[in-house]
């Protein structure tokens, strides 16, 4: 019988099995590297130990330090987690040897998954179709998909669509893979554009192997999942009990045991479908088959872990559920780091099944904590369950809209147009249709009432901050003057300024009627139509900007404040490139005196386990290289700048 487990990972899954060990009077044990000391999930454990360093490498990746951890708190058992070393056969083999209980499947049973090419093979003899690899990539129909054997979470994998940009993605791939995973072992096979990732949840003890029922992780960027759902809809009765049935023949045949994921290619088109792989470990996603199915996956494992048979029974959905994993980065997928001012998402239960209709949110962070360019850059996974998918779906909007986030820029706004979305809503969702998917419609009156409705609240917040600052004469009205000769400007970055009075009563504004004002809050109404914005004002640490994060029922922005006089030291020189976020310089690509051409690579970030090419803006010469291989740089440093005078000199 577990007494004491160890989870030998960080954040959001660490917190989701400590709730689970919470319930059953299992004490639990955090581990944590220098990044994450501060974090909830070390906070929330009986018992911390620390990683010394931050890098993945040297702390979470090192199963050395891992069985040691354990050894060291008194922990009986391991729990993995998902990532990291979750599917690492050795970190298996260590832990058994030392004596402790691992919670997951046999080491054996890893190895055979954990090579994605082998996994094939053996899924090919199971009987299960297989999309089949093929000899010479270069002979084949494009396009096709380099994927790494030891990969997840869309590292180490590209789409390539002409054969003269196969070494190099092949390359690409490998690097990545190999810092993600420590293993650049990659393979290629076809690439089928329009189809659907079905996945089949499995539970197996040592007499059966059983199919708790399907989810769609259709939603992706970048090959990283993003919406994910259960069951999945849309899908033929047959079809899916016929790859509930593969799943299960498959776990069988591998001697698998515990929570284990068989994920499928479907394509509707032609109602067929085939093996991808299989996850041997808990998925991300694996909360919203624990709100259709009423079970705890994490409570099942640890009882397989025992040895015990959970008494669990293949049944049908109950309702829908659907999840949407919330990142740190911006618009164009660019992680972000920084402060989490405010973090409150609105939840109606704390992991584990929801009783009725509801909201779950799981979160590794809180308001406070600082999010680091070392890991990945989810937040949350906030999901709604409902009777039906479109209950679902309207909870879990309404859900994101409450959200208060500041500090550090997030997909919400992105992820509430999907929901929204008529696509998803009729379930006709693809893997390559959220990339291609056109910006969502709407009409120029009603977005440009909605972009000055939230300049003005975020310039009328900044007035009352400085009035409530304000140390002499705080009984003046903000901003008032006897002679008023002219109106007051606040400018934000990328818009026009926002004028405005100080009366007597408060603030005046053209066109909008201010109802109320505070650092945190306005209500404003605009051509008749009143609403409520909230917000926080803050201060930029780099560059000693003031920001304004505004929040309103049609979305969050961040304003940043145009100061009124700019010092000549802080401008660049024309054709710098800058640093899109914290990170690593993994290579330069380009040296000073050298011609590039737009969008020609010039050096590789890493953050986030993930690799970023910085390329040139414009045709012309590098005249700067500002860093070396390994440097650390911050967001908005100047890497190298291009230079189009310099090429038309020696023209």
């Amino acid at each position: 019988m577990i007494q004491r487990l160890l989870v030998a990972n960080r954040g959001e899954i660490a917190r989701r099995v400590f709730a689970t060990c919470r319930r059953l009077g299992i004490e639990t044990v955090a581990v944590h590297s220098d990044a994450d000391a501060s974090l909830p999930h070390v906070a929330e454990a009986d018992h911390a130990v620390r990683l010394p360093g931050s890098s993945p490498a040297d702390t979470y990746l090192r199963v050395d330090l891992v069985v040691e951890a354990a050894q060291r708190s008194g922990a009986d058992a391991v729990h993995p987690g998902y990532g990291f070393l979750s599917e690492n056969a050795d970190l298996a083999r260590a832990v058994l040897d030392a004596g402790l209980t691992w919670v997951g499947p046999p080491p054996e049973a890893i190895e055979a998954m954990g090579d994605k090419v082998r996994a094939k093979e053996i899924a090919e003899k199971a009987g299960v179709p297989v999309l089949s690899a093929p000899s010479d990539p270069t002979e084949v129909d494009l396009p096709l998909l380099v994927k790494a054997s030891a990969g997840g979470g869309g590292r180490g994998m590209r789409v390539v669509r002409t054969l003269d940009r196969l070494e190099s993605e092949i390359g690409a791939a490998r690097a990545e893979a190999e810092s993600a995973f420590g293993d650049g072992t990659v393979f290629v096979e076809p690439y089928v554009e329009a189809g659907r990732h079905v996945e089949v949840q499995v539970l197996a003890t040592a007499d059966r192997a059983l199919a708790l029922g399907t989810r769609d992780c259709s939603v992706q960027r970048r090959h990283q999942k993003v919406v994910e759902e259960a069951p999945a809809p849309g899908l033929p009765a047959a079809t899916e009990a016929a790859m509930c049935e593969a799943a299960e023949r498959l776990a069988c045949d591998i001697g698998y045991r515990g929570a284990g994921t068989v994920e499928f290619l479907y394509d509707p088109a032609a109602d067929r479908w085939f093996f991808l792989e299989m996850n041997t470990r808990l998925q991300v996603e694996h909360p919203v088959t624990e709100l259709v199915q009423d079970v705890d996956l994490v409570e099942l494992q640890l009882s397989v872990a025992e040895g015990h048979i959970p008494d669990v029974e293949r049944r049908s959905a109950n309702g829908h559920a659907i999840e949407v994993r919330l990142y740190a980065e911006d618009a164009t997928y660019t992680p972000q780091s920084g402060a989490l001012v405010t973090f409150d998402l609105p939840s109606d239960v704390e992991f584990g099944p929801l009783a009725g209709s509801g909201v779950r949110v799981d979160s590794g962070f809180a308001s406070g904590d600082e999010v680091s360019t070392f890991y990945d850059a989810m937040l949350a996974k906030v999901m709604a369950w409902a009777p039906t998918r479109e209950q679902a779906v309207r909870m879990l909007v309404a859900a994101l809209r409450r959200a208060r986030i500041h500090g550090v820029v997030t997909n919400r706004d992105h992820l509430v147009e999907i929901l929204s979305d008529l696509v998803f809503v009729a379930g006709d969702m693809t893997t390559t249709w959220l990339e291609s998917r056109p910006i969502s419609a709407e009409s120029p009156g009603d977005s440009t009432r909605r972009d000055r409705a939230k300049l003005v609240a975020g310039a009328l917040m900044l007035a009352a901050t400085d009035a409530e600052r304000r140390t002499v004469q705080r009984g003046v009205p903000a901003a008032w003057r006897n002679v008023v000769s002219q109106p007051q400007r606040t400018t934000f970055e990328g818009h026009d300024p926002v004028e405005w009075w100080g009366t007597r009563d408060g603030f005046a504004v053209e066109g909008v009627t201010v109802l109320e004002v505070s650092p945190t809050r306005a209500r404003l109404e605009v051509d008749g139509v009143a609403g409520r914005w909230d917000g926080l004002v803050d201060v930029d640490q780099r560059t000693g900007a003031r920001e304004v994060w505004v929040d309103g029922a049609a979305g969050s922005v961040r304003l940043r404040e145009v100061p009124r006089f700019t010092d000549p030291a802080d401008a660049v020189a024309t054709g710098s490139l800058l640093a899109p976020m914290p990170g690593t310089v993994v290579k330069v690509v380009a040296e000073v005196g050298a011609t590039v051409s737009a969008g020609e690579a010039v050096l590789v970030l890493e953050a986030m386990k993930m690799q970023h090419t910085v390329t040139a803006p414009h045709d012309g010469t590098v005249t700067e290289i500002n860093v070396e291989p390994g440097a650390q740089v911050a967001s908005g440093e100047v890497l190298a700048v291009v230079d189009t005078e310099h090429t038309e000199e020696h023209a």
